[in-house]
């Protein structure tokens, strides 16, 4: 979760017709499948894609990651460089400690990523509905680990498995200061 202060410098009050001077209020924020398939729905158009998105589409994402209720609009539109910087880089954090070894002969999927996919990868891979509620890329994280537990080994070649065996002893020859 992330945490964000925005701070006010003076608002009006229009139930006491009042001004009050310099409050802040508290974001409470998840990037979620959840608030994902609610951009999604309401864009009509993928989240997770290439394209950039306006200011507006950005603002309205913050809207939907915030997990309190009772947060007035004003407090998004008085966002700043810097909370946007913080989303940003909540977004992209990896939030897991697994990490993958990168084939660089494996096919790259270019399959248009949807909240009905991801929704799809979890029912297919029986993954708990609770599990929307994760931050997106662990949870993303986990179905690609399901994908590999559950895909058949791939065999290495002879030639891929000589260069393997190579590299091998030569690593261990260097490791162990001796000349074969």
């Amino acid at each position: 979760m992330l945490e964000l202060l925005v701070k006010f410098d003076e608002m009006f009050d229009e139930t006491s017709d009042e001004f009050i001077s310099a409050i802040s209020v508290r974001l409470r924020l998840e990037h979620s499948l959840v608030s994902l398939s609610k951009w999604e729905s309401f864009y009509k158009k993928p989240f997770l894609s290439k394209e950039d998105k306006t200011d507006e589409e950005i603002r309205f994402y913050i809207r939907l990651m915030n997990i309190d209720p009772d947060v007035g609009s004003e407090v998004f539109h008085r966002l700043q460089e810097e909370h946007f910087n913080a989303v940003n880089e909540y977004i992209n954090d990896p939030q897991t400690a697994t990490w993958f070894s990168e084939d660089s002969s494996a096919k790259r999927n270019t399959e248009v990523i949807t909240a009905e996919l991801i929704y799809y990868w979890m029912i297919a891979f029986t993954i708990p509905v609770e599990f929307e509620t994760w931050h997106l890329n662990r949870l993303l994280t986990l179905i690609r680990v399901c994908n590999l537990k559950n895909s058949k080994p791939k065999k290495m070649g002879r030639a891929e498995a000589a260069a393997k065996q190579r590299t091998l002893n030569e690593q261990r020859l260097r490791e162990f200061g001796t000349t074969g």
